[in-house]
């Protein structure tokens, strides 16, 4: 009997120690027990298991049940780790993997990891391809601009209207603007990995779709600043953003790609990027994700950069070869995780705002594609590709959830707004590729043309590595 009962209390203890394992192990703050550097740890190991294993399974069942590539499934993950799902169901467990103490851990890595894959997407950046479609790129970029905010001007005054959307007391100007950022955002990172999936990344239509998302994101950003200047942050904030931003892009453009070409001749006469030269170019990155990160627009716009000024041919491809395996599977997981966990979908619990979230859907896929699509008719395109710029253009993703997430901690949105605007970023995200491939790619492929145009919902490790010889000796 006395066995039996060492037994069970060892049992008993062994349950306890391993339910004790992802508990806070610190010295205790405030009455409440803190967590230690090495809970940090253990955590961290177990999220990224977690993460990777979702993003795997809910990415296949994407591309095998819903036709769409690898990157849409990995943003439904992240909502699905979130409290929409996974917290609704195991809300006891969801809180004990992903404890609120340790996401500024993931924050890091979400950053550092999609600032690095929009660096890679910045060295397959055609800019001859941009110079002979500068005009339809300004048009394109215009539009993606200037109709979302007329656009968010005639939908605003009614929407402030019903409580708990905007923050009591915010001005109809502030609230316009912030609407029209909102609206004119594109899902800058996901794009990039949409068209690199598709081989799209050093063709004409992908290069214009990106420079002109990434300067609809970069204003966006800059009006982000200006409401929050309004809001109480200060006209400084608006000014480092804006200043600092077009600042450093101007430098990039004009001086930094000179300056970064000993580093491309340094690779040709060694034959490879050596560990020496993959520290220069890290070193580079961070300092430029840095500085975008400290003015108040994004990391990614300093990756994106710098990626775009790097000399092209064997750096290029070195780069890709190395480092693009890493990010894609290993940081970007963060990244959709991380947004995810601040998404509550359950707020839109009404008949009446679930009708205020379709017209929002509405007027924001008017806003972009109908808009894009214009600008780019007029700009001479051909209907095909002016449809196939406007499918891509309309994706919000991930962006989105970045924004209106800066939205909410600020105080200017309450959570049923954000929540109907999650709903509007996953929509429009999700109904990019099919449409896309409604529109452009069936046809290209019986065209054709481009020649490396995928399925519609290629793995991102496929579609998505740029081939070096392709690299090489693009300006």
């Amino acid at each position: 009997m006395g066995r039996v009962t060492l037994v069970s209390n060892l049992i008993d203890d062994l349950l306890r120690s391993i339910g004790d394992v992802i508990g806070a192990h610190g010295p205790a703050v405030n009455a409440a027990q803190s967590y230690s550097p090495s809970d940090y740890s253990i955590h961290f190991f177990l999220q990224i298991a977690v993460i990777l294993l979702v993003c795997r399974v809910v990415g296949w069942l994407a591309h095998r049940f819903m036709g769409q590539p690898q990157v849409v499934g990995e943003m439904i993950a992240g909502v699905v780790l979130g409290p929409s799902l996974f917290g609704l169901v195991f809300p006891e467990f969801q809180a004990a993997l992903f404890p609120k103490e340790t996401r500024n851990v993931l924050y890091v890595g979400a950053q550092f990891g999609v600032g690095l894959y929009m660096f890679l997407v910045g060295t397959t950046l055609r800019l001859d391809h941009f110079q002979s479609k500068a005009k339809s790129a300004v048009g394109v970029s215009a539009a993606g601009i200037v109709a979302p905010f007329l656009f968010a001007a005639a939908i605003t005054p009614f929407l402030l209207d019903i409580p708990g959307l905007f923050t009591e007391g915010l001005s109809q100007g502030a609230a316009t603007l912030f609407m029209g950022a909102c609206i004119a955002l594109t899902a800058f990172p996901m794009l990039a990995r949409i068209i690199n999936e598709r081989g799209l990344a050093d063709t004409s239509l992908g290069t214009l779709t990106l420079t002109a998302g990434a300067f609809d994101d970069a204003v966006s950003w800059c009006v982000l600043a200006i409401v929050l200047a309004t809001f109480g942050a200060g006209p400084g904030v608006a000014l480092l953003a804006i200043v600092g931003g077009v600042g450093f892009a101007l430098f990039m453009l004009f001086i930094g790609r000179r300056l970064l070409v000993p580093l491309g001749r340094a690779v040709e006469a060694r034959g490879e990027l050596t560990h020496s030269l993959l520290a220069v170019v890290l070193m580079l990155y961070a300092m430029s994700a840095f500085f975008m990160d400290a003015v108040g627009i994004h990391a990614v716009f300093g990756g994106f950069l710098l990626g775009a000024c790097m000399p092209r041919g064997l750096l290029t491809a070195e780069i890709r070869k190395k480092i693009e395996p890493m990010t894609v599977v290993f940081l970007l997981p963060m990244f959709f995780t991380y947004s995810g966990l601040n998404t509550q979908l359950t707020t839109v619990n009404s008949l009446s705002l679930l009708a205020i979230a379709v017209g929002i859907l509405l007027v924001s896929i008017a806003a972009k594609f109908g808009a894009c699509w214009l600008a780019a008719r007029l700009a001479g395109e051909d209907n095909r590709t002016a449809m196939g710029i406007g499918a891509l253009m309309n994706a919000r993703g991930l962006m989105e959830l970045i924004i209106i997430n800066i939205g909410l901690q600020k105080g200017i949105i309450g959570p049923t707004l954000f929540a109907i605007m999650v709903l509007m970023a996953i929509v429009t995200t999700v109904m990019a590729g099919p449409l896309f491939e409604l529109v452009y790619g069936r046809k290209a492929r019986e065209m054709g043309e481009p020649g490396q145009l995928g399925d519609g919902a290629g793995d991102a490790h496929g579609a998505a590595r740029l081939d070096p010889r392709r690299v090489s000796g693009q300006a």
